[in-house]
């Protein structure tokens, strides 16, 4: 009896479900899918990356209580969708750098709660890759970041096939556990959909992963495919961080038997005509259509997607199959869904309410409390831009952050039983404000610096190191490293690299060779961009591309590039941390008195012009 009455049930729901179809899709969709390819399983990826802990977002863009409302409401309406014959399910996937070092992280710090990895657990996603930025405190950070961060760790795995975590017990034994994976399987409305993740190969130089291998992504995705072929799943999808979309587009082209592919790590903004952005976005440059389309090994087109990260966007992609092969792409349905307020526009939602309370409201009363300390005035507009900027020209807010290592390292030099620093370096890549720090309305006119300014320009878990007796050859091939990712043509990646300097000025050529290194950072190929490097007191290191014979030298730096990181070439010379991060180290120079050699609480025009003083000079 209650088998018969479920049947009518069902019976008159399909009905009510066929009227529904009718009246909200409309004849036409009925009579276009009748005439279309016959698909029997409709796949939504709902997709984001390069989060970075921006969880706050910016006035009415962004954040993550808006993001959970978007990616609830794109779930809800991927199982309705009307008009379609077929299966219908969804996947929710993030392709990496799910937290960074911010005023935001920062309060993870502080109040000892993981915040991003809660957002995460909320969220429920279906997989997540590993990203470079996810690695940047280091494999113990991670580690604690999964395991205290999430309700049930494994769930949702994290993803790399071309990353060895056998030299870390500690990840290992997550691997043991399947909380980390090469791949995962998700079953949705009956099918079996595989899921592979890959890491850039550029890790080693750009993060923090101590004794983490890196191999090759290619071969190890094609083996993971192959591996997930042999199980019987026909439906795969790669969830990468390369950096790069194009190199995912490049990467495609050598592999086979991946249906889908979700990048990470570039930023780019993908959209098509009558796409709905972003307001600061509306300017923008868009890097190509969404999905851009790539040609696998077989002469397969495979879709490839990303979004500009920070929770501005949800990528939904929608793709039809049959029998595993992929049919046709719904046009109409995929594209970014950005994350505005209600005031924005009708596709504006509302804070999901659960996240503000125990997401934004707890990391917005710790930024918060960073804002409110001030600390300095600024009389000149600090230029902490990537392009133009930090990452290919001196300006005057990284000659601001270098004097204040070098200064740091001078202070506590003795302590250590150090020599005193002759020079300091700070790479481009570790100044992450990417914007302009505004001056007074009116000549000798200043405005606030507070903590908060000092996190968002210097936020990694960096401490300042002493590293003695560089040879005068190493130290020029430490500032060939520098230049030789600066110019078109040059090998891609890396432009983080580029110095900002203390102690000393440089000239260079930006049309010389660029100098290529081995693995373990022995020059392969000489650079000749280096043209002088005189030091302040006037010694003579570089002169006309030779290197001046004279004493070593003592280098003020990061810990993060004293052990090789964006492939400055100190090949293991051994150093000293000296108890104070980066981010410290700037706000005491700031405060510390002119009197024992801080700034006293003034930015000045004349310390610190507009376009910097000259310490490095392209040709």
């Amino acid at each position: 009896m209650t088998s018969a009455i479920s049947r009518r049930m069902w019976g008159v729901l399909a009905s009510l479900t066929m009227i529904l179809t009718f009246l909200v899709a409309g004849p036409e969709a009925e009579a276009c899918h009748d005439d279309g390819p016959s698909v029997d399983f409709w796949l939504t990826v709902l997709h984001n990356n390069d989060g970075e802990s921006d969880l706050l977002g910016s006035g009415e863009e962004g954040g993550i209580a808006r993001f959970a409302t978007v990616r609830r409401q794109a779930e809800r309406d991927a199982k309705r969708y009307w008009g379609v014959k077929g299966k219908r399910g969804v996947v929710f996937v993030s392709s990496g750098d799910n937290f960074l070092a911010s005023p935001e992280f920062a309060a993870s710090e502080g109040d000892g709660v993981f915040y991003d990895a809660r957002a995460l657990d909320m969220l429920r996603y279906d997989a997540i890759a590993l990203g470079n930025h996810d690695f940047d405190f280091g494999p113990d950070v991670l580690e604690e970041f999964i395991t205290e961060g999430f309700r049930r760790p494994g769930r949702p795995p994290y993803l790399s096939s071309n990353l060895d975590f056998s030299a870390e017990p500690g990840l290992q034994t997550l691997v043991n556990r399947g909380v980390i994976a090469k791949s995962t399987v998700i079953r949705e409305r009956g099918e079996r959909i595989g899921i592979i993740g890959a890491t850039t190969e550029n890790l080693p130089f750009i993060s923090s992963p101590r004794n983490v291998v890196v191999n090759e992504v290619l071969p190890a995705v094609q083996a993971e495919v192959a591996a997930l072929e042999s199980r019987g799943i026909e439906i795969i999808i790669l969830i990468s961080h390369l950096q790069d979309i194009d190199g995912d587009v490049l990467l495609a082209e050598s592999l086979s038997g991946i249906d889908i592919m979700i990048a990470g790590g570039g930023d780019e903004l993908l959209a098509s005509p009558g796409d709905p952005l972003l307001p600061s976005d509306v300017a923008a440059d868009i890097h190509g259509p969404y999905p851009m389309i790539a040609t696998d090994l077989d002469g397969n087109d495979v879709p490839v997607v990303t979004t500009s990260g920070q929770y501005g966007y949800l990528g939904r992609l929608v793709v039809g199959f049959d029998d595993g092969e992929v049919l046709v792409i719904d046009d109409d349905r995929s594209m970014p869904l950005r994350v505005v307020g209600e005031s924005t526009g009708t596709d504006g939602v509302r804070p999901n309410r659960r996240f503000v309370r125990v997401i934004e409201d707890p990391v917005g009363e710790y930024v918060a409390a960073l804002e409110s300390n001030v600390i300095a005035q600024t009389e000149v507009q600090l230029d902490g831009r990537r392009f133009p900027g930090v990452r290919s020209e001196e300006t005057n807010e990284g000659n601001l952050i270098a004097d204040s290592q070098l200064w740091q390292a001078r202070q506590l030099a003795a302590d250590f039983g150090q020599p005193m620093p002759d020079v300091a370096l700070q790479n481009g890549g570790g100044i992450r404000n990417d914007s302009i720090i505004a001056a007074g309305a009116s000549p000798g006119a200043t405005v606030d610096i507070t903590e908060l300014d000092t996190w968002a320009m210097v936020p990694f878990a960096s401490f300042v190191a002493i590293v003695p007796d560089i040879p005068r050859t190493q130290f020029k091939e430490i500032l060939e490293n520098a230049v030789s990712r600066t110019q078109a043509g040059d090998t891609p990646g890396g432009t983080g690299r580029f110095a900002q300097v203390a102690g000393f000025s440089f000239v260079w050529f930006g049309s010389g060779t660029a100098q290529e290194l081995n693995a373990d950072g022995t020059v392969a190929v000489p650079g000749t961009r280096i043209y002088d490097v005189v030091l302040d007191d006037g010694t003579v290191i570089v002169d006309d591309g030779v290197v001046m014979p004279g004493a070593d030298l003592t280098i003020a730096i990061v810990d993060f590039l004293a052990n090789g990181g964006d492939e400055y070439p100190f090949r293991g010379a051994p150093f000293t941390t000296i108890g104070v991060t980066y981010q410290q180290a700037l706000l005491n120079y700031i405060v510390t008195s002119v009197a024992d050699g801080g700034l006293g609480g003034l930015i000045s025009d004349a310390d610190y012009p507009a376009g910097g003083e000259g310490r490095s000079t392209e040709l």
